[in-house]
């Protein structure tokens, strides 16, 4: 659960042009910068080093870089990912890892998935079928986890329609915990970690993030910080609400390792 390091890409000119399933309005690029900034700021706060990659004023979604890659035991495979509009993304984060001394695998045409639909539980990772990852690029995925050790889990959330990504609506918490929403928290294949369930007015809280010592969560679930809060986490509050507008969490803005 200790990381050290992460990739982080900031928002560009188009970003209001994003991909968006929900009607949460248009997203204010000077706001996001100022949330993206305080991200990159908890980050370095849990002890991570960063590697800023450049805004691009040509792919709207760039900033969600987690769906482009997964590194995982000193490993990293670029992904292929389900909206043909951010097929670009890869190439750019390929390069950075590369930068980084990684020598990445690829998920192959014609598999598509998003690093979104990836869940790291400890050894057990869990591999979202989704919109936007498709049956072949789970099991691309999953024998890549294998070769390096890990027990992929596939989990078919496509029947799931409040959320985009497997990561939507789960997030590891460590000790044998999940963050879940109502819907998944009597799936099969959580069924033996300890489950903690947000409120259904918390959906997107969800989406948090184990950082080391910290849990990053979303700002505006009161219910959802006390429950970390009484299981003896400590929550690093964050303000996520232009992001949200284009479907992205907090797992999304960053490739942690």
């Amino acid at each position: 659960m200790r990381f050290t390091r992460a990739i982080v890409r900031p928002p560009g000119a188009t970003f209001a042009h994003g991909l968006s399933r929900e009607p949460l309005g248009t997203p204010n690029l000077e706001l996001a910068l100022l949330q993206h900034q305080r991200y990159c700021d908890a980050l370095l706060e849990c002890g991570l080093a960063l590697t800023r990659m450049p805004a691009s004023d040509e792919l709207a979604d760039a900033p969600f870089v987690e769906d482009t890659a997964l590194i995982a035991r000193g490993r990293a495979i670029t992904t292929r990912p389900g909206a043909p509009s951010r097929l670009g993304e890869v190439a750019d984060v390929h390069d950075a890892l590369v930068a980084r001394g990684f020598e990445p695998d690829a998920i192959r045409e014609p598999g598509t998935l998003d690093a979104g639909d990836v869940c790291e539980a400890g050894d057990i990772v869990f591999v979202g079928v989704s919109e936007r990852t498709d049956e072949d690029g789970a099991r691309q995925l999953a024998t890549w986890l294998r070769a390096i050790g890990l027990a992929p889990r596939v989990v078919d959330v496509r029947g799931e329609r409040s959320i985009l990504h497997l990561k939507s609506g789960v997030s590891w918490l460590g000790d044998g915990r999940l963050l879940v929403i109502p819907e998944l928290a009597g799936h099969a294949a959580f069924a033996d970690f300890e489950t903690v369930v947000v409120d259904a007015s918390e959906a997107y809280a969800a989406n948090a993030v184990r950082v080391n010592d910290r849990v990053l969560l979303a700002a505006g679930h009161p219910l959802a910080e006390a429950k970390l809060r009484d299981l003896g986490y400590l929550p690093l509050v964050l303000d996520m609400s232009e992001f949200a507008k284009l479907d992205g969490g907090l797992s999304c803005l960053s490739l942690r390792f």
